[in-house]
């Protein structure tokens, strides 16, 4: 379960901020928090493009991916502070990313009260038209005297807090548990398979089903090669040590951009025929149109709602057992949605492997077993994404994914 957690003030020292660091790290195994800025956000003007924002365009997409989100307020005259206030007004004016979304609120104040103001005053602005957020009812935590309430580690001091907010938090999951039951998809737009709307890194020079289209592109981009450095996030490699850490993995793994073109994959070495999900080389750079030629239409919609789904929003990622596999293999494709630093959609990473010795390791190590003689019992739990279970429409089938034919 994904939740955000928005810090409800621009200042560099916040309690609220600590309070929520203290939740993400307290109960990272009841549920994974990302903790999100407002400091960086205009003050609401209508007339203005919320979307020339960063962080609103980040804020944006994040809510709109969470399962729920935990709002932490302070309190400045009896109400949230002015930097909230904007920060609603612009996600209730052309985007709606609370509509129908659980949330939480806390608060962390340095007198006796708490937020309690600021917290009433903050459900009746979430359910207002236009952000129409679900607030669970008589769930309230409010830290009091904050600045003796936290240890020089940022821990909550007593024991007796600690458990009543682990009460509140628990109170949260079950809320956002049935809401998420009852939320509907988003409906899926038509995709374009075939790779005509070019984003940023589009090469347009070399048409994308040239089967020599890797060499072409590399020499109109100069793209690097060899012993040539690489800085990535939190590493530099060659790319030559890329390619052997991408080949090493005991998976397949592949990307399609947001423009949906079929950009790569990992095992281009290998004889297709061993492959869970055949593919050549000259596939790479292929509209996802011509990977799938091969499809029977109703196939071929299969790959559309897995790519509209992630596109959408609607899961952060698909998984699917293959059927029709020998006893041996448990052919697993899991379709992971990809993000913008500004939280957008970017394409889809797929990897698949046989699930089978995995599994059969951890019942060897643990003296478990299966029970039941179907693969249904071993199929993966229903809900596949941040919050919504696959389509009916989703047929598990060895060509649903983004880059099989």
């Amino acid at each position: 379960m994904k939740f955000v957690g928005i810090v409800g003030s621009s200042a560099e020292r916040s309690y609220n901020r600590l309070l929520l660091e203290y939740i993400r790290k307290q109960f990272k195994l009841k549920f994974e928090l990302e903790i999100l800025e407002i400091d960086e956000v205009p003050m609401f003007n209508q007339d203005d493009n919320w979307a020339d924002s960063f962080q609103l365009r980040l804020l944006n997409n994040k809510i709109t991916r969470a399962d729920g989100v935990i709002i932490a307020t302070p309190e400045h005259n009896h109400t949230i502070t002015a930097a909230l206030k904007s920060v609603l007004e612009w996600l209730s004016y052309q985007v709606h990313p609370f509509e129908s979304k659980p949330v939480m609120i806390v608060g962390a104040s340095y007198y006796d009260q708490g937020t309690s103001r600021a917290q009433a005053h903050l459900r009746e602005i979430l359910d207002a038209p236009g952000v129409n957020a679900y607030t669970l009812p008589g769930n309230e935590f409010l830290l009091e005297k904050a600045k003796e309430a936290f240890d020089d580690e940022g821990n909550i001091i007593s024991q007796d807090t600690v458990n009543f907010l682990e009460t509140c938090l628990d109170n949260f999951i079950k809320y956002v548990e049935v809401v998420s039951s009852l939320k509907k998809p988003k409906p899926i737009a038509p995709e374009d398979l075939d790779a005509d709307h070019p984003i940023k890194t589009t090469v347009t020079e070399v048409d994308p089903d040239d089967p020599e289209w890797v060499e072409k592109v590399a020499e109109i981009t100069g793209a690097v090669s060899g012993d040539t450095y690489v800085k990535l996030d939190h590493g530099i490699l060659t790319v030559d040590q890329i390619n052997m850490f991408l080949k090493s993995m005991p998976f397949e793994l592949t990307y399609a951009d947001d423009n949906n073109q079929f950009l790569y994959y990992n095992n281009a070495h290998q004889d297709p025929e061993t492959m869970f999900a055949k593919r050549v080389p000259a596939q790479s750079g292929s509209r996802l149109s011509t990977v799938h030629n091969s499809l029977p239409p109703a196939r071929m919609k299969n790959v559309e709602w897995v790519v509209g789904t992630l596109r959408n929003g609607n899961q952060e990622f698909v998984r699917t057992i293959v059927p029709g596999a020998p006893a041996s293999v448990v052919n697993t494709h899991h379709y992971q949605a990809m993000y913008y630093p500004d939280g957008s959609y970017a394409g889809i990473n797929e990897l698949v492997f046989n699930f089978k010795p995995w599994l059969d390791w951890y019942l060897k190590e643990t003296g478990q077993r299966l029970v039941g003689k179907k693969m249904g019992a071993m199929m993966p739990d229903a809900s596949t994404g941040a919050s919504e279970t696959p389509s009916a429409e989703m047929t598990p089938d060895a060509n649903t994914g983004a880059s099989e034919h």
